[in-house]
């Protein structure tokens, strides 16, 4: 039986699909921005992801701000254990969203390098500080029986979570070509092809290391979870998305290999969510110490509140969410008045 921790847990994590979802192939595009060839390409980039990009971290302020609703405790601890690293993804998210909005404003090559290369660069760090994040909780970080953090900066740059940077950033390129396949047409669409033909197989070895490093590293992750049947259903759905991506590719069918790809990572989230339930902040220093959704969670009846608010909010959110993707659908088109 779901009770409301157990409905704030899935809550959250349906957030953070979906911010990974639509905010990941933003990501992607930026990555990509790097390597474009032209003045021309650059625009169809920040022209394509334009109209939706900051409707898309929309789920973001939403699972910060559930989290902190929800699990007040689990906020306070990995935001102040991880607040170097929260500070430097803030950075690298404002200039990234500076960037679209001033690199117009100027009819000059060298300010419009600025915001292209701050556009990119901030593409790149964003995802690798959230795939580091991610490993670190994975893995466990130093909290000790009062859920404070007793670690360090550095010691959050571990091999495993780095690792888990890595394997962020290679899936989100991955996103991103994937998505500008479905934006543009002719020879910048077939590259963005090759491009996510070649992370794919990236993405794959680095998913395939990942696993087997959890494995010795973050063996509690893996109890008992052969005989939880939503484990199997989400690895099955998880292990076909990714089979898929090439198979719709080389059809042409680039529309279904972003969805493909749009499976895969909210199989693999929900994979690491169905192993650490109930725990929300595993602890490096005793597994007791952790942070789960019910010794860390707000009283039952700011549970039932903001239950009833998000009810309410979240189709409004999905509704207007689809019904900007169906007004901007189709190839992208750059004009005079555009980015």
């Amino acid at each position: 039986m779901i009770d409301l921790n157990m409905a704030w847990f899935v809550l959250i994590g349906v957030l953070i699909i979906g911010y990974a979802i639509l905010d990941g192939f933003d990501f992607g595009v930026g990555v990509l921005h790097l390597f474009a060839k032209n003045d021309a390409e650059r625009r169809i980039n920040m022209n394509a992801i334009g109209p939706v990009w900051d409707g898309n971290e929309v789920w973001l302020i939403t699972a910060g701000g559930a989290l902190f609703a929800a699990f007040p405790m689990v906020y306070a601890t990995v935001f102040s254990g991880f607040y170097l690293a929260m500070m430097l993804l803030l950075v690298a998210l404002i200039f990234r969203a500076v960037s679209l909005e001033f690199r117009s404003k100027v009819d000059s090559p060298g300010w419009r390098k600025l915001w292209d290369t701050s556009f990119g660069l901030g593409s790149l760090l964003a995802p690798i500080l959230f795939g580091v994040a991610v490993g670190n909780i994975l893995r466990g970080i130093p909290i000790n029986a009062d859920g404070a953090f007793t670690g360090t900066f550095l010691g959050l740059l571990n091999p495993y979570a780095i690792l888990i940077g890595l394997l962020s950033l290679v899936m989100f390129v991955m996103h991103g070509a994937l998505y500008l396949t479905v934006k543009t047409e002719g020879e910048l669409q077939q590259r963005m092809s090759k491009h996510a033909s070649t992370t794919w197989m990236a993405f794959v070895v680095l998913y395939l290391l990942a696993t087997i490093y959890t494995f010795f590293d973050a063996s509690f992750l893996f109890d008992g979870i052969l005989a939880n049947p939503l484990f199997w259903i989400l690895f099955i759905l998880l292990l076909g998305a990714i089979v898929y991506i090439p198979i719709a590719l080389k059809a042409g069918r680039h529309f279904r290999a972003l969805i493909s790809s749009s499976l895969a990572i909210a199989c693999m989230i929900g994979l690491a969510a169905v192993s650490m339930f109930p725990r929300l902040v595993p602890s490096s220093t005793d597994l007791a110490y952790s942070l789960t959704a019910y010794n860390a969670s707000s009283t039952p009846r700011t549970l039932t509140v903001m239950l009833i608010i998000t009810l309410i909010g979240m189709p409004i959110v999905i509704g207007y969410t689809i019904y900007i993707y169906r007004i901007f659908k189709g190839k992208t088109v750059v004009e005079a008045d555009g980015y």
